[in-house]
């Protein structure tokens, strides 16, 4: 099953990346770990899910928040589709842990030529 995990946080452009993203490639989940503001004011397509966090809290917290959701999500996934445009580097080092914590192998994906490629 293919699996995009990303979070959907601040960078100018980086919310229209992490769509294209979603759009060039057919994903059976998706999954945008984001705050109340990306809840409220993202359109997610039908197989995207919008978990809400706060992304103020430190970096110890959002990463056990982070990872407390995505182990439902994850339980039976061997590797996921992963990108870290949108976001800092708190949310993403948050991240990171969460996804290896979780022992979910990870492909980095970019867009090359309106293609999504892995790095």
């Amino acid at each position: 099953m293919a699996i995009f995990v990303s979070l959907l946080s601040s960078g100018k452009g980086s919310w229209g990346y992490v769509s294209k993203i979603i759009e060039k490639k057919s994903y059976d989940k998706v999954f945008l770990l984001t705050n109340s503001f990306g809840k409220e004011k993202y359109n997610p397509k039908e197989n995207t899910s919008l978990l809400e966090f706060d992304f103020n809290k430190d970096i110890f917290d959002l990463k056990k928040d982070f990872e407390n959701s995505l182990k439902d999500h994850l339980k039976d996934e061997i590797e996921v589709d992963v990108n870290f445009i949108s976001g800092n580097g708190k949310e993403h080092m948050a991240f990171l842990s969460a996804i290896l914590n979780l022992g979910v192998g990870i492909r980095l994906v970019v867009l090359k030529d309106e293609e999504v490629v892995e790095l």
